[in-house]
Order: C-alpha cells, then sequence, then structure tokens
C-alpha cells in the first residue's frame, strides 16, 4: 500500500510539474513574441497623394498608421508624409518601386501609363460596385493578378480603401446632347477617361490639389471628384454648378502598397497586422464615405443644380467601353486577363445581384 501510495504521489507530483512547466513556456514563448516585436522596432515611410489629413481619405491612412502601432504594441510605426514633402502626388508608384520610399497610399487608376490593366483593379465604369469590387478581388482572382503584375514593378499591393458611388462631376455649362461634349476639357482619370475621351472630351489628369484653380482659370471646364462631401469642401460649386450624377466610377479602389523588398523582410507578425488595419481601414472609409456624403447632399450650395447626363450620351458612353475594353485588349495582354478575371465573376455575380440587391431596391423604392 505504502509503495502504491509512493508511486501515485510521484506520478502526480510529475504531472504537476509536467503541467507547470508547459504553461511556463506557453508564457515565455508569448511574452518573447512580444519582447521580440518591441525590441525590434520597425519604422516605415509611406507618402500619400493626398494633402495632409485630407478628410476620409488621408484621415483613413493616419488612422490606419495608428491602428499599426496599437495592434503591434508599439514596434510598428509607420509615417505618414503627405503629397510633395517626400515625393509629388503622383510620384509616389515609382518613388515606392525604387525603394526610396516604403510604402504609399493613392488611386490605382492612376497608373494606367504603367500597365493599363492597372484601371481594371481601380474600378470599371457602369461596372461593379465597391462591395462586388472587393468580392472579386477577394475570392474572384482579382488580388491574385493584381500582385502578380505590380510585383513586376517590385511592389505588394493591399486594398486601402474604396469610396462607394461616386458623381459624374461639375460641369460649367449643362450637358443635353453629345455635341455639348465636343472639345471639353474634363479632369477625369481611369477607364472613364478614355470612354469621355471617346465621346469627343480631351481627358486631363490632375492631382487633387490643382483641380478648383484650374477649373475656376478655365484651364479645364468640367471636373469629376468624388462625392458631396468632398466635393463640397473643394469649393467645385463656385466655378461649375451643374452636378452630375455618377456612372464611371460605382466602386473605386484605393491602395496601400509596399515596396516589395521591403514587405518581404517585415515579420510574419507585421505583415499580419498591416493586412487587419487596411481591411479595418477599408471597411471604416466606405461606411465614412457613404454617411458623409449623404449628410453633405442635403447641405449643397442653393446654386447646384443635381443633373443625370442624357440617354444618348449613356447610350454612346456604353458602346464606346465596349470599344476602349476591345482596343485595351488587343494591345495589352495582361489587360486581357485582367478583364477576362473581372467579366467571369460578373458573370456569376450579375444573376445573383438582379434577383437579391436590384430587385430589393426596386421593391423599397
Amino acid at each position: 500500500m505504502k509503495r502504491r501510495d509512493f508511486i501515485a504521489s510521484s506520478v502526480l507530483g510529475a504531472s504537476a510539474l509536467a503541467l507547470s512547466a508547459c504553461h511556463r513556456a506557453e508564457e515565455n514563448s508569448e511574452e518573447g513574441s512580444v519582447n521580440r516585436l518591441k525590441t525590434k522596432k520597425v519604422t516605415l515611410k509611406l507618402a500619400t497623394s493626398w494633402p495632409a489629413h485630407f478628410p476620409i481619405m488621408g484621415t483613413g491612412v493616419d488612422n490606419f498608421a495608428k491602428r499599426c502601432f496599437e495592434l503591434s504594441g508599439g514596434s510598428l510605426e509607420i509615417k505618414v508624409f503627405p503629397k510633395n514633402i517626400l515625393v509629388p502626388a503622383l510620384q509616389v508608384f515609382d518613388a515606392t518601386s525604387a525603394a526610396q520610399i516604403d510604402a504609399f497610399h493613392s488611386g490605382v487608376y492612376y497608373w494606367k501609363g504603367k500597365n493599363p490593366a492597372f484601371s481594371i483593379f481601380g474600378g470599371m465604369p457602369l461596372g461593379l460596385t465597391s462591395e462586388e469590387m472587393i468580392t472579386w478581388m477577394k475570392f474572384g482572382g482579382g488580388y491574385e493578378l493584381w500582385r502578380e503584375m505590380y510585383a513586376k514593378f517590385n511592389l505588394y499591393p493591399l486594398i486601402g480603401g474604396t469610396t462607394g458611388p461616386q458623381m459624374g462631376g461639375w460641369f460649367k455649362k449643362e450637358i443635353n446632347t453629345l455635341a455639348d461634349l465636343k472639345g471639353l476639357k474634363m479632369r477625369i482619370p481611369g477607364l472613364g477617361g478614355e470612354v469621355m475621351k471617346k465621346l469627343g472630351v480631351n481627358p486631363v489628369l490632375l492631382p487633387a490639389g490643382e483641380i478648383y484653380t484650374s477649373l475656376e482659370r478655365g484651364t479645364i471646364d468640367a471636373t469629376e471628384w468624388v462625392g458631396p462631401a468632398l466635393d463640397s469642401m473643394m469649393g467645385f460649386a463656385k466655378a461649375a454648378p451643374f452636378y452630375y450624377t455618377g456612372w464611371h466610377e460605382p466602386g473605386s479602389i484605393l491602395e496601400i502598397t509596399f515596396n516589395k523588398a521591403r514587405w518581404e523582410k517585415l515579420s510574419k507578425e507585421h505583415q499580419a497586422i498591416i493586412t487587419a488595419a487596411s481591411e479595418e481601414m477599408t471597411g471604416n472609409m466606405l461606411c465614412e464615405f457613404r454617411y458623409k456624403n449623404a449628410k453633405a447632399l442635403q447641405e449643397l450650395p442653393k446654386n447646384v443644380q443635381i443633373k443625370t447626363f442624357p440617354k444618348v450620351m449613356m447610350d454612346a458612353a456604353k458602346v464606346a467601353l465596349g470599344e476602349v475594353l476591345k482596343d485595351e485588349s488587343a494591345k495589352s495582354a495582361d489587360f486581357k486577363r485582367a478583364l477576362t478575371s473581372y467579366e467571369a465573376f460578373v458573370s456569376i455575380n450579375k444573376p445573383w445581384d438582379d434577383i437579391s440587391t436590384k430587385n430589393f431596391l426596386e421593391i423599397r423604392g
């Protein structure tokens, strides 16, 4: 009996010691992981295409950097530099590619001159909404293609926000016929600009800070930007009172893009934190745009006239879009691959969207 009691006591004691050792190992592992993150502090330089603390887009990036710092326990610091501090607004792509800076925040379609396929990842005229675009990117193969094509420029992209549906733009004169578009100088980027070009417009690419001055001085005759919240702040109504509903950017994608070599040197923990913070920013930005656009619509100046483009123009725009997509596909294998993936998702998504969201909105009225 004494021998059995001794053996039982020894086994229980050994088990207790083993469990205690396991708990200590887990605690040490967790503490070690935290300590590793804290002792190996990383600082990244991120440049944007927006002015300092620019509402929604700029402040979204500010909050992204703050979240990365919080989630990492202070081991990951992302310093945000507004446009023209480190590099000009539309040179952030090249600067990150060349490792002059670590990352940037901007709009994907600005870089269609690098590769026309990038326009598709930024959003399609008369195409997918923000929710649908993100679904294609995450589950329909868009992300894989985007990252493969950006890798050729030593870049690693993440979705860094989305605007929701944008307005069609501010015009100095009313658009009633296709003839009214001929020779019009308009600030409009991406595939929307290519479509307008086929309709007789001269598309111009301008960063945010130059748009109002160009519109006021007559350098351009019209401009699109985003929606009522940001457009009102820019003061476009003073120079162009006709405000048209949108078609060319139903769900534009913004990006947080890193130098690929720099990204691959980051710890798995820091990569995961950045990815999580970028997804949080994307969801927050979409909701903030919706809320603030809804409020700003009620507060537009009295001289603003909200208009819808004439049917003849939109019918022509649909034809022109088809021509643009055909032309770009013939010129670029990458564009054709991205478009094929995009259209494959559309073919799956549209029947469901028709009987769900579209049908509900028609019922709701």
